[in-house]
């Protein structure tokens, strides 16, 4: 036999191979994800069983999500200011840091990521659409954000934009952008950038077992601040939290329910329930 013809075998064969492992790997992955799916329904059975109404096909599970670090970050506030203010001098105050344009405004960046900036009135106009204007800005800002959120009247609006890493929202990190008068007045928020896994970081539950925590929690009578009769939406996502006294911080895996009475952020780690909007 040819050396060429028993390359052509051997590469053959392991084409073969890998296509038997990827069929392999597509069969568990669709055994797991039906059984998932199965688990899931068996739980809003139960819940609408005991009083509140859930579609399966309103919840979204986000993956592997896992528990993540952040840190402040002076590259990130600085290309944030530039984003916005254009060339600025920067002056450290300590656990503050202010860039400034007297042209066009000043930004304060706080320890915890938290951060402001005023613009001067008509540096920033809102001719092209707010939500187009701000999608542009936050590019330039080099965030990630998964929605954006406009409310108000045309030239007087506020737009909101939720922080993101990797696809998945950070429900509790955002982002508002004010207009008024046709001119963006303020940005306000918090900035999230630079997560590094976290040791031991604790990943995602399923979402049949979160489900399931909720409704543990809206049946206790101990907690009337948790009560709903039906679930619009269910997502996972992460909360942020602030941690140290220099910006150091930590996202962790959560989920957003949206319920007739409200809409509640569950931490999924500790099961923690907290009010954060109506609907």
């Amino acid at each position: 036999m040819s050396g060429s013809r028993l390359k052509i075998l051997v590469i053959a064969a392991l084409v073969f191979i890998n296509a038997v492992f990827l069929a392999v790997i597509i069969s568990d992955n669709t055994a797991d994800a039906q059984n998932e799916r199965k688990a899931l329904e068996n739980v809003c059975s139960v819940m609408q069983n005991g009083g509140i109404m859930i579609n399966p096909d309103d919840v979204r599970a986000g993956g592997a999500l896992r528990t993540m670090r952040t840190a402040r970050s002076d590259q990130a506030e600085a290309i944030i200011a530039r984003a916005v203010l254009g060339e600025t001098v920067m002056t450290d105050q300590g656990v503050i840091y202010l860039y400034e344009n007297a042209e066009r405004g000043i930004a304060e960046f706080y320890s915890g990521c938290d951060f402001e900036i005023r613009v001067n009135s008509g540096v920033i106009l809102s001719s092209e659409g707010a939500s187009r204007a701000v999608r542009r800005l936050l590019r330039d800002m080099k965030l990630e954000t998964a929605e954006l959120f406009t409310d108000g009247e045309p030239g007087d609006e506020t737009v909101t934009a939720v922080s993101a890493y990797k696809g998945a929202s950070i429900f509790n990190c955002a982002i508002e952008f004010v207009f008024s008068g046709g001119s963006l007045q303020t940005v306000k928020g918090r900035y999230m950038t630079g997560a590094v896994p976290a040791e031991d970081g604790a990943e995602i539950s399923r979402a049949g077992t979160a489900l399931l925590g909720f409704f543990a929690a809206v049946r206790n009578e101990d907690k009337e601040d948790v009560d709903c009769s039906q679930i619009y939406g269910v997502e996972a996502g992460y909360s942020h939290r602030v941690v140290g006294s220099f910006g150091e911080g930590v996202i962790s895996p959560a989920w957003l329910i949206t319920t007739d009475t409200g809409i509640y952020i569950m931490e999924d780690l500790s099961g923690e329930i907290r009010l954060v909007g109506q609907t």
